[in-house]
């Protein structure tokens, strides 16, 4: 009995590992999955080659910012498109949950986004750019900094009726976080009132945990703050989320 109950395709398990199998093979098919991952490389070589600290100062920026496009830009487009095509609606009919739904969006997004990190690491080092010094802090800031920007990218998913109207919240977000961050002007140059209000936001947080851990130390003020949004985000979305 338990053998046929784990091969019968309309158990949840079923469901959700054919669910994953085809949802993998979409996002590598996606010309959006390959701006996501080729803009934050672009800015590591432009921005890495013509700054005076060189690579080093400009990659744990291009890592925040790879995160960030992959939860506020790629992860709530895809969820929305499907709502608004209809897929989602056909999936609500099937044993998949809507945790289930988002949790192989998350995992597959997930791993896209740590090859991402990772080959921007290559690249920096390839440019000179040294290893964060704290390897632990490092891989902290990485985990908790996806499932923080990924659970927003849920929720934004979760609630938007179409692509268009995701896009269009996730760009909404990201530019004010990306500059509360210091994302866009270097940290120096901004006010320090304005820093103190971006280490509260996700992509401020992930950027100082980021340089802590290049620095040699972590920072647990911002991996708390990462993992209180991810926590209270992620249930929002399971709770938020509309099949239609």
């Amino acid at each position: 009995m338990s053998t046929m109950a784990r091969r019968d395709p309309r158990s949840p398990v079923s469901a959700t590992a054919t669910l994953a199998a085809i949802e993998g093979r979409l996002l590598l098919r996606d010309p959006a999955s390959l701006f996501t991952v080729a803009i934050p490389v672009f800015l590591l070589v432009v921005f890495g080659a013509s700054s005076r600290a060189g690579a080093t100062a400009v990659l744990p920026t291009t890592l925040a910012t790879a995160i960030g496009l992959f939860g506020l830009y790629l992860v709530p487009t895809t969820l929305a498109t499907y709502r608004e095509r209809g897929i989602l609606r056909r999936l609500s009919v099937t044993p998949l949950s809507p945790a289930r739904l988002l949790g192989v969006q998350l995992l597959l997004q997930t791993v896209l986004a740590v090859a991402s990190c990772t080959l921007l690491v290559a690249v920096g080092a390839a440019m000179g750019a040294a290893l964060p010094v704290d390897v632990v802090a490092f891989a902290a800031a990485v985990v908790l900094g996806l499932a923080c920007l990924l659970s927003c990218g849920l929720l934004i998913g979760a609630v938007a009726p179409n692509g268009r109207a995701a896009n269009g919240i996730g760009v909404l977000l990201y530019f004010p976080l990306a500059y509360l961050g210091g994302l866009i002007l270097p940290p120096p140059l901004m006010p320090p009132a304005v820093l103190a209000i971006g280490a509260f936001t996700p992509l401020g947080a992930l950027r100082d945990a980021l340089a802590a851990a290049w620095d040699g130390g972590g920072s647990a003020l911002s991996l708390g703050v990462m993992a209180a949004y991810a926590v209270c985000v992620s249930l929002a979305a399971v709770i938020l989320f509309r099949w239609e």
